[in-house]
């Protein structure tokens, strides 16, 4: 069986092409720029872009099952009835995607054709805590506004899902909606974090005016800021809700944030 693995360089994409090529699977792995992707030997990189399905022909030739994203230079992909019709014409028989909360073109198109779909929709990425290395490695801090609970899922995780969805029978039509093993506030995710580095990190609990400040010295625009203090201060409650799917799906318990942090632990570490 060859499988197509789009987003391959991202979050996710990396622990699903490593799992499967590690399996013993014929992967295809599909990259803007393959002489960059850094992906296992063995694993084949070929061109593409998902915004422009006529890219695509060679990625798909040959595939049997493909892993998609539904995002495209940082967008929603409008062009997914292209993409799975290219996919349904070369034969692909089964699809897994990893999905947000809310569908799009992939999903609709996915839903109107014949291909066998799975949808991963994971939680908050453990990986998000990264956003927090530059001051954690510069002031020994984490500042936020946010200190409701999170139950973030491993990357790896994910991957794991959708790597059973597309080896196994059984998976069709269903939508997983994953978590990790626990619900953390950044409080508690700081303290992990600390423990792992071997050094002390505060949280710093900010103001509404402070959390403004901090957001748009990342760079996000107005809109982006607003929805960030209405997130903080107004928290979906399914977020902090603890789900058994990853266990269910695959076999295996979900990683914990303090494996997540281990295996981090350097990027966290200010220079000696």
């Amino acid at each position: 069986m060859r499988i197509l693995v789009t987003g391959a360089t991202g979050q996710v994409g990396r622990h699903l092409v490593a799992q499967l090529h590690e399996a013993g699977h014929d992967v295809r792995a599909l990259s803007r720029t393959p002489a960059k992707a850094d992906l296992p030997a063995g694993v084949e990189v070929v061109a593409g872009e998902l915004t422009d399905a006529t890219t695509l022909g060679a990625a798909f030739e040959g595939v049997d099952v493909v892993h998609l994203v539904t995002f495209g230079g940082g967008d929603d992909l409008t062009n997914g009835p292209e993409i799975i019709d290219l996919a349904e014409r070369h034969g692909v028989a089964r699809a897994s995607v990893l999905s947000g909360w809310s569908p799009t073109s992939i999903e609709t198109a996915l839903e109107a054709g014949s291909i066998d779909w799975t949808l991963v929709q994971p939680a908050e990425f453990m990986g998000n805590a990264l956003e927090w290395a530059d001051e954690i490695r510069s002031r020994s801090t984490v500042s936020m506004l946010a200190t409701f609970p999170s139950a973030m899922v491993h990357e790896a995780d994910i991957a794991a899902v959708a790597a059973t969805a597309l080896t196994n029978e059984g998976h069709g039509g269903r939508a997983y909606p994953l978590t990790g093993p626990e619900a953390l506030t950044p409080p508690e995710r700081a303290r992990i974090i600390a423990e792992a580095t071997g050094q002390e990190i505060s949280f710093v609990h900010l103001t509404e005016d402070a959390e403004r400040a901090r957001l748009r010295g990342h760079g996000y625009d107005e809109d982006y800021v607003e929805f960030g203090i209405q997130l903080a201060t107004n928290p979906p409650e399914a977020g902090g809700v603890v789900l058994s799917t990853v266990e269910d799906v695959t076999g295996k318990p979900a990683r914990t944030f303090a494996q997540w942090a281990r295996e981090n632990a350097e990027r966290f570490r200010a220079a000696p």
